[in-house]
C-alpha cells in the first residue's frame, strides 16, 4: 500500500490548509469562533479525508 503522503493531491491540499491557516491568523479576533473556524475545518477536511481513503483503499 502506499503511504498517502506521497499522493500529489495530498501534497497539494495539506499546502492549502497550511495556506489558509497562516492567511486566517491574520483575520480580526471577533471572527476567531466564526469564519476563521469554519475555513479552517474545511481546509483540514480535504487532506485528512484523502490520507483516510487511502488507508481503507
Amino acid at each position: 500500500m502506499r503511504d498517502f503522503r506521497e499522493l500529489k493531491v495530498w501534497e497539494k491540499a495539506h499546502r492549502l490548509t497550511l495556506q489558509v491557516y497562516r492567511i486566517t491568523k491574520k483575520f480580526p479576533s471577533d471572527e476567531r469562533f466564526g469564519l476563521t473556524v469554519q475555513l479552517r475545518r474545511a481546509a483540514a477536511s480535504v487532506p485528512t479525508n484523502i490520507s483516510e481513503g487511502m488507508v481503507s483503499y
